[in-house]
């Protein structure tokens, strides 16, 4: 599960259609990051959902880090010489082990997402029952 961060300070400084053209550049970005057997789909507002069948939680997170690395690579004219380039918290969790049933696996996903959302934001974070764990972005690797 992914969200766009401070989507609601994008609408209100540059308007809805800047906002709305963010959503449509971002679906794209996630439809070409994704493999052809991947389920994304809008959730509601500004946080998404991307079913990856038959991968493991390590992998997820490999494809969440491209995801949110390819995301702050979109640029949107806001006016003028303003660009905005959109950053993602990302959650991530797997089934069964983290939820059964899709309402647990939502709020697995969700807690995950919110962690990041509360540890900086732009960054992945991985559910697990004993808590959920912050995966080091690959540009704080190179540094």
């Amino acid at each position: 599960m992914l969200d766009i961060d401070n989507f609601k300070r994008i609408n209100d400084t540059y308007g809805h259609l800047i906002g709305d053209q963010i959503l449509r550049e971002l679906s794209n970005e996630i439809s070409q990051t994704v493999r052809k057997i991947d389920i994304p789909a809008r959730y509601g507002g500004e946080e998404f959902i991307v079913i990856l069948p038959e991968t493991t939680k390590e992998d997820a997170v490999i494809i969440a880090e491209r995801l949110r690395i390819n995301i702050s690579k979109i640029k949107v004219k806001a006016k003028d010489d303003i660009y905005i380039s959109p950053t993602t918290s990302i959650g991530v969790c797997q089934y069964p082990m983290d939820g059964e049933e899709a309402k647990t696996l939502i709020n697995s996903a969700d807690t995950a997402l919110y962690h990041s959302k509360h540890n900086g934001k732009n960054v992945v974070s991985i559910f697990s029952e004993s808590g959920c764990s912050l995966i080091p972005r690959e540009e704080d690797k190179a540094e």
